[in-house]
């Protein structure tokens, strides 16, 4: 893996000053995260190829319009690009703006191939500058005591784990965006792009994974990728487990969930988006038990409430107060167990962690 490099300068003395690129359907959860970060942190470019989305956006934030990243390149004041545009222009525009001398926020998934994560790593470690892969689901309060609960080996041996995402997107939904959405070039599938944050947690929550064996199909959307998938996980640990995903649940979002089975627990988190603690139970009692209510929330949104904690993290971390929670090399992990899946599903076979760089 890429050595870590780290010799930019913390901005101390001022707040932190932000440039958006790509005004679609994600970029509002940004503007929602940065507004209640204002005393810290100011927008002052935003850009999109797209004239009405550009305009919508200019006239929510104020903030100066560009048509094109290079023109804001060449003329903003920004210390953090964030980019939330199609997933597979994140790498380009990574390169781009670290050879700015500017950090790099990148939306989920950070690439569509692995080749062009370990670019992008390398391309902001030669410039010094920082990459930052949302992650947000990190931050819900259910999976935070989840997390807890697995690093203070509360479950003992975790021996079975069952990851699932019922969801649902219809045809129009991947008509919107112009013959991106769902295309192997621009955006990937279920996999890749719906069910990318809960991939994440098999790595993040219960640690590296030794090999998969992956099915994919495209059962119903006319588009490239796939619709649904499934997967054998076995992790270095002895654990092991399944992953569910379909876009076709009828008719609406269903579930998002991760159910876990040890040795001394067994906890279920569930909900549209896992947002909900539907089992706690081990053979211990803690004082965080009692937080179980709580951390459960309501929600019709599968984004979750994490992005303004995340902005909250980049600040502290570009204030050289904090270290990266999900950095690029954290964001290689999740990218990496997505490239494996989709090579097993190609191939029928086995695929091994790690990959080949």
């Amino acid at each position: 893996m890429l050595q870590q490099m780290n010799h930019y300068t913390p901005i101390t003395d001022r707040k932190l000053r932000l440039a958006l690129v790509g005004c679609g359907r994600i970029a509002a959860n940004h503007f929602g995260a940065m507004k209640t970060h204002a005393d810290n942190i100011e927008l002052v470019d935003v850009c999109d190829v797209n004239p009405v989305a550009l305009g919508a956006a200019v006239l929510l934030t104020s903030a100066k319009g560009h048509t094109q990243l290079a023109d804001l390149l060449k003329n903003t004041t920004a210390d953090l690009v964030v980019l939330t545009t199609p997933s597979g222009l994140h790498p380009q525009q990574t390169v781009d703006i670290a050879k700015a001398g500017i950090h790099v926020m990148t939306e989920k998934p950070m690439a569509t191939r692995w080749q062009d994560g370990l670019r992008m790593v390398k391309a902001c470690d030669d410039a010094g500058v920082r990459l930052f892969v949302v992650k947000q689901n990190r931050r819900n309060a259910t999976l935070q005591l989840l997390k807890q609960a697995v690093e203070q080996g509360r479950f003992g041996r975790i021996y079975n784990v069952a990851l699932n995402v019922f969801w649902t997107r219809p045809q129009d939904y991947y008509d919107q965006g112009n013959g991106w959405r769902g295309s192997w070039e621009f955006d990937g599938g279920a996999f890749m792009n719906q069910a990318s944050h809960y991939i994440d947690l098999l790595n993040w929550i219960i640690g590296p994974v030794e090999s998969v064996m992956s099915y994919t199909g495209t059962l119903a959307r006319d588009i490239e990728a796939e619709d649904s998938g499934v997967a054998a996980i076995k992790w270095r640990s002895g654990a092991m487990g399944t992953l569910n995903v379909s876009m076709l649940t009828y008719p609406k979002n269903l579930e998002g969930s991760i159910t876990i089975l040890g040795e001394k627990g067994t906890v279920r988190v569930g909900g549209v988006a896992v947002n909900e603690i539907q089992h706690w139970q081990f053979a211990d009692e803690r004082p965080e038990d009692g937080e179980i209510k709580n951390a459960s929330y309501a929600t019709t949104s599968v984004y979750g409430f994490g992005h303004p904690l995340y902005y909250g993290n980049v600040i502290q971390t570009l204030r050289g107060e904090a270290q990266a929670e999900t950095d690029g090399r954290s964001g290689l992990k999740s990218l990496e167990l997505l490239i494996a899946l989709y090579r097993s599903a190609r191939d029928g076979t086995r695929v091994s962690l790690p990959l080949e760089c």
